[in-house]
């Protein structure tokens, strides 16, 4: 039987002066939807590139611009999946990060215990669950060459299966569902990027973990609204129970062909 953590929604209307939903009509929200859309990773490990971000840290806009230009990368979805988490603990120093969750603090902080990652800061980059300094000198990505296989979505209106072969028999397995916003823009008014227009891409919004024993998951997704011209896209991973380091990874844009 799969375990659902689910946040109820985004910070209130005082962090992010909106209520958001993630429908964007024709993809989640539509209660009744029926098409069908599907991801599939593939055998060969897909790289997650997870990037710990904060809208009150000033080295970070550049380290979210190269990840937004992924947005134009071939490898985007098929080799690359990238997924911005924002941290909470540098908003005592002037700005709220209005994407902020302490969960994605304490994702951070639990690759350090693990000896993951040598300090917890931002920007922080982890690949495939491991610490990434490349991006300080201006390195390529590793992409994985590994054979990991094969996690699928299948996305009907917000209902959302999932399946990961294979897997080990009686070995709990998580699945982790983030729902991303790209294409969205923040103002700051205080703090070290104060008077800053900041372009916010691969955002998560939601992050839902699933656990299970076979390798299967299904759940509903929850609604999120985004502006007028955010684009709606999902990734998830699949790791051992015991640890954060994913195994596989998929997404693609919601409301799209996946590619």
């Amino acid at each position: 039987m799969s375990t659902v953590v689910m946040r109820s929604g985004l910070p209130g209307p005082a962090r992010v002066g909106a209520a958001w939903l993630f429908c964007a009509a024709a993809c989640l929200g539509t209660a009744g939807a029926s098409s069908e859309q599907r991801f599939a990773s593939g055998s060969q490990q897909t790289t997650l590139v997870e990037l710990f971000t904060s809208q009150g840290c000033s080295s970070c806009p550049p380290a979210e611009r190269w990840l937004g230009e992924l947005k134009d990368d071939p490898r985007l979805w098929r080799e690359i999946i990238p997924v911005a988490l924002h941290v909470d603990y540098w908003d005592y120093i002037g700005w709220r990060d209005t994407y902020a969750d302490p969960r994605f603090s304490a994702r951070q902080r639990r690759y350090h215990s693990e000896d993951a990652i040598g300090s917890v800061y931002t920007p922080g980059f982890v690949v495939n669950g491991r610490e990434w300094r490349g991006w300080f000198q201006r390195r390529a990505l590793p992409v994985a060459t590994t054979e990991s296989g094969d996690l699928q979505l299948s996305l009907t209106g917000r209902q959302l299966k999932a399946s990961y072969t294979p897997g080990q028999a009686g070995a709990t397995l998580k699945l982790h569902v983030a729902l991303l916003g790209t294409g969205l823009a923040v103002d700051v008014a205080q703090g070290e990027n104060s008077g800053r227009r900041l372009a916010q891409d691969f955002t998560a919004l939601q992050l839902i973990a699933l656990s299970s024993t076979d390798g299967n998951w299904s759940m509903t997704l929850p609604e999120i609204d985004l502006p007028d011209g955010a684009r709606p896209a999902i990734a998830a991973w699949v790791s051992d129970a015991a640890t954060q380091r994913p195994l596989q990874a998929v997404g693609g844009w919601i409301g799209t062909d996946s590619d």
